[in-house]
């Protein structure tokens, strides 16, 4: 498996050499988290080389996995974001269409905010609070040693009286998200792992346990708003009574329409998230075709963009954007990474 892996690795970087000329511009696919930094990179980068601006599509990251994945050659992309790691089942699909050699590159983090319209008031939620209004299932009564239930709740009072009497209605990311990904792990599993009975379903019946821990209403109640986290911040805007999911970045470019619920009594602020604060937060990363970077003009510079100082280091471009920059140390390891197309492990 692994000789036919390398073999088809080489047959595609071959195959790109020979059409290279077909191609002479990046293009990035990926998470819409990251989007707007690798846009800010892409701008930079076509401002100060003498290549060509590349082309960056918002796409959600399981959507630009499953696109980087699909093969080698000009007709597929080059780099691909996302707003979790790469798993092993996509690293798997990749080297079977003979992308055998990926470099992964950690940015920096975020937070997944949970913001309103700033015409409303400022919620205060708890992640049991967030399970129980967004789960497809929770103990009856909202209680602890509840028996699994439909999610009844409509009301944010109905899961605590000091909530607002208002419909439960939460814009966010679709399952291609990884947004979605993490918010599940953090915010719907945080809260479930708060039923004692539920917490220990997961040493005894992991699968259950993922089902119920991540699993969404469907009833109306969370609203799939696709990958366009500007649309969301929008319809927030329209629908005070809303609720949105998504990036810290799109919280910090548009403070004067929206705000950030407290999660656990913590605010969404840059300062909460790099000190490890704030409870809903995650990495964020790019993964790199290396066969492309030998045929593609430009790969290497860009990533030498990316990775400087100037874009990614805690007074860059990228934070006034909303990034949260990595330590100082990681930052260099990542960056010598970067430099040396260093082969991904998992």
């Amino acid at each position: 498996m692994i000789r036919k892996s390398i073999a088809l690795a080489v047959l595609a970087t071959v195959a790109i050499a020979a059409q290279a000329q077909a191609r002479d511009q990046i293009r990035i696919v990926g998470s819409s988290t990251v989007y707007p930094f690798a846009t800010a990179v892409a701008e930079a980068f076509g401002k100060t080389t003498k290549f060509k601006t590349p082309v960056v599509e918002s796409t959600g990251s399981g959507g630009g996995l499953k696109l980087f994945c699909a093969g080698a050659g000009v007709e597929h992309p080059d780099i691909t974001n996302a707003s979790r790691r790469i798993k092993k089942s996509e690293v798997e699909a990749c080297a079977k269409n003979g992308v055998g050699n990926i470099t992964e590159v950690k940015i920096g983090s975020d937070g997944i905010v949970i913001a309103n319209s700033k015409s409303t008031e400022q919620l205060n939620l708890t992640l049991q609070q967030v399970f129980l209004a967004l789960a497809k299932q929770v103990p009856e009564g909202n209680k602890a040693g509840g028996k699994l239930v439909d999610n009844p709740n409509t009301m944010w009072s109905d899961i605590d009286p000091s909530l607002p009497k208002a419909k439960i209605e939460v814009l966010g990311p679709p399952p291609t998200s990884g947004t979605r990904d993490a918010f599940a792990e953090l915010a719907l599993e945080g809260g479930c792992k708060t039923f004692p009975e539920l917490k220990a379903m997961k040493k005894t019946d992991k699968k259950a346990y993922k089902a119920i821990c991540h699993g969404v209403r469907e009833d109306g109640a969370y609203v799939e708003a696709g990958e366009n986290d500007n649309l969301i911040v929008q319809k927030l805007q329209a629908n005070p009574a809303a609720l949105g999911v998504f990036g810290f970045s799109f919280l910090d470019q548009n403070l004067d329409k929206i705000q950030g619920s407290k999660v656990g009594g913590v605010e969404p602020t840059f300062e909460n998230i790099a000190a490890g604060d704030y409870p809903v937060s995650r990495a964020l990363f790019f993964y790199v075709k290396n066969a492309h970077a030998e045929s593609i003009p430009g790969i290497r510079d860009y990533l030498a963009e990316f990775t400087s100082e100037k874009a990614w280091g805690p007074d860059g471009y990228l934070a006034e954007k909303g990034l949260i920059p990595l330590p100082e140390a990681e930052r260099k390891n990542w960056a010598e990474s970067a430099a040396q197309l260093a082969p991904l492990s998992m």
